[in-house]
């Protein structure tokens, strides 16, 4: 029966209280609400520890620094399935992440099991357990919970250790549990050190189509439009949205007043902003001279990139690995740019380099 806490100091006692129970690990998963955020607002905590499921309120205050001792706990495994988005969730409410992480997707593929399983569906190939999926689009800011919602939170965590004992012993097997550590270290690291994508144009395929001058204005504005939503708490997409945005830097206006009046024909633009936005886009940045062009490959490229992917999949299939945990096609494109300035891309470091560059450098 799972257990509801809404009480800071209960928590903390439970989580005193694990080192003599011999509990070293813990099952962990949030619910979180982000249509109309940035940051995703953490509404419940699930944890599995022992024999108890805990469903803990964040919302309660006070709650969240009370998480944050269990987060930091570095004698404490944290095991969790396809954790990014809760490790956001978690670093924004708690200022703390989850670690050391176990993320069971992560180990699912690096043992080949199956690659970007969901929760479900692993849980059914490892237990035979079928999970329901009812409250996936539930309210989790509400209180109370429904009877289902708590249902649903709980089994969101009640399988997670089951799933762990098979992992962790598959990989074992395999000589993987270096190559799952580090991945999650990684994982921890990115979202640690929060640091926002440098290149957002390369995302927007419509960026292929646009001039260098187009590309650098495109990147000023998607790199001010990150800034605003985060200062804001919205939603990239409710600053500007891409195909705006594009439309914007084809047929730049010359000056503010005209930026003015092409905002204000437009009702989803940020008329309001107008001022800040003339200057994103009237002031350089200081490195987009260094920033790559989004290009159509020529078949030059195109037959590289093959014979780079024939390759990776060749030595996916020796090792068991399902398609794109061992080099995924953005970044073997990555490669491909970064091998001209004599760089390895860091998303292939570690052990994928150990696999891959010996294999991929008499391709490039």
């Amino acid at each position: 029966m799972p257990v509801w806490l809404d009480s800071p100091d209960v928590l903390r006692q439970r989580i005193a209280a694990w080192p003599a129970m011999g509990i070293d690990r813990i099952g962990l998963d949030t619910e979180f609400v982000r249509e109309r955020t940035y940051w995703p607002q953490l509404a419940l905590v699930q944890i599995a520890a022992g024999e108890d499921i805990l469903l803990v309120d964040p919302l309660v205050p006070g709650m969240t620094a009370a998480l944050r001792s269990m987060l930091d706990e570095a004698a404490l495994l944290k095991v969790m399935h396809s954790a990014s988005e809760d490790l956001v969730a978690f670093k924004h409410a708690c200022g703390a992440l989850p670690a050391p992480l176990f993320d069971t997707q992560i180990a699912a593929a690096l043992a080949g099991v199956g690659g970007g399983l969901g929760y479900q569906k692993l849980v059914q190939a490892i237990t035979g357990v079928t999970l329901a999926k009812g409250e996936t689009r539930s309210d989790w800011m509400r209180r109370p919970l429904s009877g289902s919602q708590l249902e649903y939170a709980a089994d969101d965590v009640l399988h997670l250790d089951a799933v762990y004992r098979e992992l962790d012993a598959k990989l074992s097997v395999l000589g993987r549990l270096d190559w799952l550590h580090a991945d999650g270290a990684r994982l921890v690291a990115g979202v640690a050190s929060d640091e926002p994508e440098r290149w957002p144009h390369l995302s927007l395929r419509s960026a292929q189509f646009l001039d260098p001058d187009e590309q650098r204005l495109l990147l000023r504005l998607l790199r001010w439009r990150d800034v605003q939503a985060r200062a804001s708490d919205k939603p990239r997409s409710w600053i500007i949205d891409n195909e705006l945005a594009v439309e914007l830097v084809r047929k730049p206006p010359a000056d503010e007043a005209a930026l003015q009046a092409w905002l204000d024909a437009r009702p989803k633009s940020p008329r309001k902003l107008a001022a800040r936005l003339w200057q994103a886009l009237s002031t350089p940045l200081p490195d987009e001279a260094d920033a790559p062009l989004a290009r159509v490959a020529d078949d030059a490229e195109k037959k590289k990139l093959k014979r780079l992917q024939d390759a990776v999949g060749q030595r996916s299939s020796e090792l068991g690995l399902p398609d794109g945990v061992l080099a995924s096609r953005r970044w073997l494109e990555a490669l491909i740019e970064a091998h001209a300035t004599g760089d390895w891309p860091e998303a292939l470091g570690g052990w994928r380099r150990e696999q891959l560059q010996p294999l991929l450098t008499p391709l490039l």
